[in-house]
C-alpha cells in the first residue's frame, strides 16, 4: 500500500510546495488498506511541522457525526424518524411560514405540519441560509450562518429560532447549515445527556477516536487561510473562535478531529458497524424529492442530492467521482468521501475553499489515479 499511494503522495506534497498552502494531511483506505500523510508545516512562519495527528477543525464534516449520532438514536428507540421536534424543544411547536420566500417576515401562514426529525437530518425543515436578498435573509444571517457555532447558548439559540417563520413549509426544500444546529439541541434533549458525552460515549468510545470531539482549548490547530488577490491571508479570527470550550456545541460545524480519527470513523460507518446496515444506508442514499433537492442544486450542482446529514451523489460527476459516493466538505478546506466499493479518502488542509464549486479536484484526481491502478493490478 504505501508503495501504491506514493504517487498521491507525491502529488500533496508538491502541492504544498507549490505555496497553495503551508500543510497538509491525508488519509486514504484503498482495498481495505489504509495509510495517513502528513506534509508542510502549522504555519507560513513554519514554525513547526505538521503532523499525522495534528487536530483540525473539521467545520462541515461534523455533519455526518450529526447523522450518525441521531441514528443511534433512531437505532434505540430514542427517536423516530416522523417525531414531531416539538416533543423536545417547545420552542418550535407551531411553527409558521413566510407566505412567500421573499416576504416581508410579518407576512405567514400557519405551517402545513410540525418540523419532524427527518426534516432535521435531511435540512428540509423550512429553516436555513438564503442567499439571496431577502427580509429573511437579513434578519437570519447572523444567526443561520456558519462558519462559527452560535455564540450562544443552546436555549437561548432555539428561542431565537422559534421566534422566526420558516422560510420555506417543512419538507418542503432544501436548506443548508442550520437544520444541523437545530439537531444538536435536539440529540442532547432526547437523550438527556450533555452532547459531549453522547459524541464520546456513541461515536468516539466505541471507535478510539482519541482526538474528536468538541474544542478543550488544548489544541493547537494549524493556522487558516484564504486566497486573497493572489496571497494567502490569515483568518486569524476562525481559529481564536475554538480557542476553548464553546457555549454551543455545534454539529454543523463546531467539532474537531485528526485524518486518522475521521478516517477511522468513515470507515466504521461504511463497514456498518457504527450503525445497523439498514440505518446506515438509509443515511448515505438519496433522501430528497425533486422539488426539495432545487435548494442544494443551486449550491452543489445537479449530481449531488443529500441523505441524513451527508451529501450524496446521484449523477455522473466529476471524472474522479462515481454515483453513490458519499460524503461532504467544510469551508475551511476540509472534505472526505466513501466511494461505493468501500474505498475512503479524507484530506484536511488551511486553506478555505473558494466556494460551494471548489471540491479540491487535485485530491481526488490523484486519489482515483491510485485506485485504478490497484484495480489493475487485481485483474
Amino acid at each position: 500500500m504505501p508503495e501504491t499511494a506514493a504517487p498521491l503522495w507525491n502529488a500533496l506534497a508538491e502541492t504544498v510546495r507549490s505555496g497553495w498552502c503551508p500543510g497538509l494531511v491525508a488519509g486514504v483506505r484503498i482495498n481495505g488498506q489504509t495509510e495517513v500523510f502528513a506534509t508542510g508545516t502549522l504555519d507560513l512562519e513554519q514554525s513547526a511541522p505538521i503532523a499525522e495527528d495534528t487536530p483540525f477543525r473539521i467545520a462541515s464534516l461534523s455533519k455526518l457525526f450529526g447523522g450518525a449520532l441521531a441514528m443511534s438514536l433512531v437505532a434505540d428507540g430514542t427517536l423516530g424518524l416522523d417525531d414531531d421536534v416539538a416533543r423536545w424543544l417547545p420552542a418550535l411547536a407551531n411553527p409558521r411560514v413566510l407566505a412567500t420566500p421573499d416576504s416581508p417576515l410579518s407576512m405567514t401562514v400557519p405551517a402545513r405540519g410540525p418540523i419532524t426529525v427527518r426534516h432535521l437530518l435531511t435540512s428540509t425543515a423550512g429553516l436555513g441560509i438564503d442567499f439571496g436578498s431577502t427580509p429573511y435573509a437579513a434578519a437570519t444571517r447572523d444567526l443561520l450562518w456558519g462558519p462559527n457555532p452560535p455564540d450562544m447558548a443552546p436555549d437561548d439559540y432555539l428561542a431565537r429560532v422559534g421566534e422566526l417563520p420558516l422560510a420555506h413549509q417543512p419538507g418542503e426544500r432544501w436548506m443548508y447549515h442550520a437544520s444541523a444546529d437545530v439537531l444538536s439541541v435536539l440529540l442532547a434533549a432526547a437523550a438527556v445527556t450533555p452532547l459531549d458525552q453522547l459524541v464520546q460515549e456513541r461515536i468516539c468510545a466505541p471507535f478510539h477516536l482519541s482526538a474528536t470531539g468538541f474544542p478543550t482549548g488544548g489544541e493547537r490547530f494549524p493556522a487558516a487561510y484564504e486566497a486573497v488577490d493572489g496571497a494567502l491571508r490569515e483568518v486569524v479570527e476562525y481559529s481564536e473562535a475554538m480557542a476553548g470550550p464553546p457555549q454551543f456545541e455545534s454539529l454543523a460545524g463546531g467539532m474537531v478531529s485528526t485524518v486518522p480519527d475521521y478516517l477511522t470513523f468513515l470507515a466504521a460507518l461504511a463497514d456498518d458497524v457504527v450503525l445497523p446496515p439498514a440505518l446506515r444506508q438509509q443515511m448515505t442514499e438519496d433522501q430528497l424529492t425533486s422539488p426539495q433537492r432545487a435548494g442544494l442544486i443551486e449550491m452543489a450542482g445537479p449530481d449531488e442530492s443529500w441523505g441524513f446529514m451527508t451529501g450524496v451523489q446521484t449523477g455522473p460527476g466529476a471524472s474522479w467521482s462515481e454515483p453513490g459516493m458519499w460524503g461532504w466538505s467544510g469551508g475551511s478546506g476540509v472534505v472526505a468521501g466513501v466511494y461505493p466499493d468501500g474505498d475512503v479518502g479524507v484530506l484536511f488542509t488551511q486553506r478555505f475553499l473558494g466556494g460551494p464549486q471548489d471540491t479540491l479536484d487535485f485530491f481526488w484526481d490523484s486519489l482515483s489515479a491510485v485506485r485504478n491502478s490497484v484495480r489493475s493490478g487485481r485483474r
